[in-house]
């Protein structure tokens, strides 16, 4: 016994000191180099969740389509310098964009999600129609997916600047067709349904001078805008239109506020818990909370080592299982103190009590296990889940290391007291008993 007790401790403390070495220093550890990632709600910045048009699309192909969403959406903000955005699908329909540590203008946040699709169009009887070409005996609409994505913005002789773009083999076919017959006419530029609007307000729409074969520009556009728009353009065009459905912004100054707060609250929490327990239970309680810092460390690792986003809502599911870490050591403590003061032995009481209070234990677990899986989705299916989801991971990684630091930390700690002189102390592992009772 005394020797597998050595083992587990051994074991105990080289999961401690490893994960010791992942945590120290927060910002970036010893071991792996990771940061804990932060919540906008404590660093702040900007959450959007944009919901996909999908009318237009044929039935089966949305899955596919909202993977291409994704991707278009990152190639976007890549340019836009957030160190961590958080870009991921939301039901079947919608796309959740977190830019830590930004605020977009209205502008911008439109941009992000526009098709970026720029058609082109001939005025016809007053009405502007897409431009045509024909290439193998099919008739095409000149648009800007026949662009080579290697759009750049340069400024002009006349010093405004101009979107420069390059056609494909089949944009220089129809590019010859359509100019070569509206030499001296308008060329209309169009994003969706919409004219595309030059500085002035006023729409895009130049006189074709000569035939436009390889390559062309646009002028008209601010430097801003023509830069904005040749990103988007050489980043890929959305497939389908999307819509802002929500939208959170928090400044940094108000994260940093809540960090704080959430830090002094939490050690506050988990001191007056230590006092509690080392106050009430005594010897059990001095080992339970060496065991509340080994699963302090030993979560926080893993947050680190997983990546986890922390909320507020996140940290409020860490000081529960907390909570729940100490009531499983509470369920111990009372088992082992009823075999004490049937006259059993420190190891008889220890392993007795473990063994009476783990299906307790576990049935608790197992039942919050269940409501984390079901708060998390409902967090994946609504538009402000986020919140829920931090939750109910923080929390279910939590109850699963209190569950450990239970049964193994605590128990392999107590067995340490056994064979010893403060074994025969009884009163020293229960609060009840007094000293002629032992």
């Amino acid at each position: 016994m005394f020797r597998k007790n050595r083992l587990s401790l051994i074991f105990i403390l080289a999961v401690f000191i490893l994960a010791l070495l992942v945590v120290v220093p927060v910002d970036k550890g010893v071991l792996f180099s990771r940061d804990i990632l932060l919540g906008l709600d404590l660093q702040g910045g900007i959450h959007l969740v944009y919901k996909a048009d999908f009318s237009g699309v044929e039935a089966g192909k949305e899955a596919e389509i909202i993977d291409g969403v994704v991707a278009v959406i990152a190639n976007r903000i890549n340019p836009l310098g957030v160190t961590e955005p958080v870009i991921e699908k939301q039901g079947k329909d919608r796309i959740v964009v977190q830019l830590p540590g930004l605020d977009l203008s209205d502008a911008q946040k439109e941009r992000i999600g526009r098709t970026a699709l720029l058609e082109f169009r001939e005025l016809v009887e007053g009405e502007w129609i897409p431009a045509t070409g024909t290439i193998n005996g099919l008739e095409k609409v000149l648009t800007s997916s026949f662009f080579k994505e290697n759009t750049f913005v340069d400024i002009s002789t006349t010093g405004s600047p101009r979107l420069v773009f390059e056609w494909n083999e089949e944009g220089s076919q129809l590019s010859e067709q359509i100019t070569g017959r509206l030499i001296g006419q308008s060329l209309g530029i169009f994003e969706g349904d919409n004219p595309l609007l030059g500085e002035d307000g006023l729409p895009i729409a130049p006189t074709v001078q000569d035939i436009i074969i390889d390559s062309g520009w646009i002028t008209g556009l601010s430097l801003n805008e023509a830069t904005e728009l040749s990103r988007q353009l050489n980043a890929g065009r959305l497939p389908v239109p999307l819509e802002i459905i929500y939208e959170q912004t928090v400044s940094p100054v108000l994260g940093a506020d809540f960090i704080d707060l959430s830090l002094k609250a939490g050690l506050i929490g988990i001191i007056l818990i230590m006092l509690f327990m080392m106050a009430y239970y005594r010897l059990p309680g001095l080992v339970a909370s060496l065991s509340l810092v080994f699963y302090g460390v030993l979560v926080l690792a893993i947050f680190k080592l997983l990546s986890v986003t922390l909320t507020l809502a996140g940290i409020g599911g860490f000081v529960l299982s907390i909570g729940m870490a100490v009531d499983a050591n509470v369920l111990i403590f009372e088992r082992m103190k009823e075999e004490l003061q049937t006259g059993r032995t420190l190891g008889a009481a220890t392993k007795a009590g473990f063994n009476r209070a783990w299906t307790a234990i576990r049935d608790s677990n197992v039942t919050t296990f269940i409501v984390t899986g079901i708060l998390f989705w409902v967090g994946d299916s609504v538009v402000a889940g986020a919140p829920v989801k931090g939750f109910a991971v923080t929390l279910f990684i939590g109850v699963a290391v209190s569950m450990f630091t239970a049964i193994v930390v605590t128990r392999t700690l107590l067995r340490l007291f056994v064979g010893t002189r403060l074994a025969q102390r009884t009163h020293l592992f229960s609060p009840y008993l007094r000293r002629d009772d032992a």
